[in-house]
């Protein structure tokens, strides 16, 4: 008896040992090895330092406007201890072709003077800025060397959401950085991004991954790794990567003509709401509503009115507003295509032929929300600008200045931010106070290719002089 519960006791006892033994085993098995696919990619991996040199009048360049990791705006010139400044700035990127072509962020060269190259094996070249695409945030570099290691390029749209994705960067500017993390969502619209169909991740992002590789586990590169949802400024588990396909077109533009084309038909939309589609009379929520057809564009002439609901284009469904754009801006310009619009509870086609969309055009992005104002171009210094509401006004305590809405260039390089308040520009040393969106758009208008301007800028107690210059 006392036997055979030894034996019992035994079994039990080798059994539970087993089991302890199995269970990590089979956890180890699922979970994926990165440090084969890191050994493999890391040589084509790359730092990128941009370098502004300072102006003609010698002195520092434009000020930060930095916030703190509690939400709240420091007051200007306030330290912020490990921030870049605006004349220098740090991202990665990787190489595409042995004969040493790189991608990486435009916003990460768009100011530059210098752009050096940093290599895995610590050799330095200086890069040629073959071309950029503000609107995608895709610039293209060039080394002066052959034989360089590059990398594979993959399919993003063979992503799933929960797939493992891996990143190699310099963030901080600790370089050859390695993190992981799963796909959290696909084809995600950000806001004022209307080109992008972003690949969302909770991979580690921080300042100095901007332009770096996103990896699957075959060791391709499906995206460029672009920007981070932050209160902070810091990673919070919220990060953007552009798709590799749509940057190695924009690439392939600027290799050939140092520009990118785009379609547009000049209309300005908006989401439909449910109530939105039961008085319209369509079966399911869907589609871009027209809100405004812009005068002598091509949806104009093709017939579009206001309150027609735009389904498909070109063939493509249109399921919400924020795909309208990115399918508009891909069909090249001069193309005839046939759109699906709803109106008056029926369904047809209309024919188009697709116009252009210019970087200085002055009409809103093909499926842009719309501004207060109906304005969605970067104006000469970098900015959209609206009037702020009433509400607004109030809520901020202000009494007359220009709100930003969207900025680049220059003008993100300065760490301005959507909200901040445009009280006032200092245009040769006369101070010309911005009461409303018309005073604006006379002094921009007043300015000369090149000339220095100072924003007096209010974000919330605080006001700061911002310098920019005036493009074209």
């Amino acid at each position: 008896m006392l036997s055979r519960l030894r034996a019992r006791c035994l079994s039990a006892a080798l059994l539970a040992v087993a089991l302890c033994v199995a269970v990590p085993a089979a956890s180890a098995r699922d979970l994926p090895a990165f440090s084969a696919l890191v050994e493999q990619n890391r040589a084509a991996v790359v730092n990128i330092r941009s370098h502004r040199f300072d102006d003609a009048a010698g002195g520092p360049m434009r000020p930060r406007l930095p916030r703190h990791g509690y939400g709240e705006a420091l007051p200007p010139g306030h330290p912020d201890p490990g921030s870049e400044t605006p004349d220098r700035a740090q991202g990665s990127g990787f190489v595409i072709s042995p004969d040493g072509y790189i991608l990486t962020n435009a916003h990460v060269v768009a100011v530059a003077d210098e752009v050096v190259v940093r290599m895995s094996d610590r050799s330095e070249y200086r890069a040629q800025v073959v071309g950029m695409d503000r609107r995608t945030d895709i610039a293209l570099l060039k080394v002066p060397a052959d034989g360089l290691p590059s990398v594979s390029l993959g399919d993003p749209n063979g992503l799933k959401e929960g797939d493992w994705v891996l990143a190699i960067g310099s963030p901080f500017g600790f370089e050859q950085s390695v993190t992981a993390g799963i796909v959290s969502a696909k084809a995600r619209s950000l806001p004022y991004e209307n080109f992008v169909p972003f690949i969302q991740t909770d991979v580690a992002i921080n300042p100095g991954n901007s332009g770096g590789p996103l990896f699957n586990l075959k060791g391709e590169v499906v995206g460029i790794n672009s920007q981070i949802f932050s209160r902070t400024g810091g990673f919070m588990g919220l990060a953007f990567s552009i798709p590799i396909d749509m940057a190695m077109d924009i690439q392939g533009q600027l290799r050939e003509s140092g520009r990118v084309r785009r379609g547009r038909i000049g209309v300005v939309i908006q989401d439909v709401s449910p109530d939105i589609a039961g008085a319209f009379g369509l079966p399911t929520p869907g589609g871009a509503l027209v809100s405004t057809v812009l005068s002598d564009a091509p949806a104009g002439r093709a017939g579009i009115l206001q309150g027609d609901v735009i389904l498909a284009f070109d063939g493509q469904p249109v399921d919400t507003s924020a795909d309208l754009p990115r399918i508009v801006a891909a069909t090249p310009p001069g193309s005839e295509v046939s759109m699906s619009v709803w109106r008056e509870g029926e369904q047809s086609e209309v024919p188009i032929t697709v116009g252009e969309l210019r970087d200085d055009d002055d009409s809103p992005a093909p499926g842009a929300a719309p501004s207060r104002q109906g304005e969605d171009a970067h104006d000469r210094l970098g900015l959209v600008v609206v009037e702020p509401s009433l509400l607004q006004r109030r809520q901020m305590k202000i009494e007359q200045g220009v709100m930003i809405e969207r900025r680049r260039g220059g003008a993100a390089s300065a760490e301005l931010q959507y909200g901040d308040v445009v009280e006032a520009l200092i245009v040769a040393g006369r101070r010309k106070p911005v009461a409303d969106l018309d005073a604006y758009r006379a002094a921009l208008d007043a300015l000369e290719p090149g000339m220095p301007v100072s924003l007096l800028v209010r974000r919330g107690r605080h006001a700061s002089f911002v310098g920019l210059r005036a493009d074209r």
